[in-house]
């Protein structure tokens, strides 16, 4: 049931004014790409060297979201899709809040991610592609879902019986499967440094 007879209220304190309170801008890094393509481990490693560095940030992770937030979702393509909204509308919050946030979903389907991007000013929304071969994410297979899907025992899973929409111009493009963590990690922070994301 859809909420009824409700007034947004404006607080006396703009995202501008958390922005120079924090020194440094709020996008949000939206980490997309197969399953075992590196983004967890990515994201986690930006969010510490952003951290070692003074800045504000948070990182949101698929598996951790779907423990709270989004447990009672599942992985159809309808949940899939409310799956993302919400984390949409938290990354949309936390924006608002000053702070840089991280995401780390699969976000198979673009029409998806174009919904969340349009939540956001333009340049705030920075989506990074962690391009990885199939082959490559299925050998590494970290979580051991690879060989239950092929075995029949996951059904509808990205990459094997589900499709996976790669972004069409995503800011970022690291290609996990042939650079190192570090250079991968340099990559995001030369990309802050350069839209001048990390001081006002």
């Amino acid at each position: 049931m859809k909420s009824t007879n409700i007034t947004w209220h404006d607080s006396v304190v703009s995202k501008e004014d958390r922005q120079t309170l924090n020194h440094h801008q709020s996008p949000v890094l939206w980490f997309t790409g197969l399953s075992g393509s590196g983004k967890s481990t990515l994201s986690v490693e930006v969010e510490k060297a952003l951290h070692k560095r003074g800045v504000h940030a948070y990182r949101l992770d698929g598996d951790n979201v779907r423990h709270g937030l989004n447990k009672n979702l599942g992985f159809s393509p309808e949940d899939r899709t409310e799956n993302i909204r919400r984390i949409g509308e938290v990354a949309k919050l936390m924006n608002d809040a000053g702070l840089i946030t991280l995401t780390a979903f699969i976000s198979p389907y673009r029409e998806d991610r174009d919904h969340v991007r349009a939540l956001f000013n333009e340049g705030e929304f920075i989506e990074v592609y962690t391009k990885c071969s199939l082959e490559e994410a299925e050998n590494r297979d970290p979580k051991g879902l690879y060989k239950k899907a092929r075995s029949g025992e996951i059904k509808g899973f990205t990459g094997v019986d589900a499709p996976y929409e790669e972004p069409n111009e995503p800011e970022i493009i690291v290609e996990t499967d042939k650079q190192s963590l570090e250079e991968s990690v340099q990559q995001v922070m030369d990309h802050l440094h350069r839209i001048g994301a990390l001081s006002i």
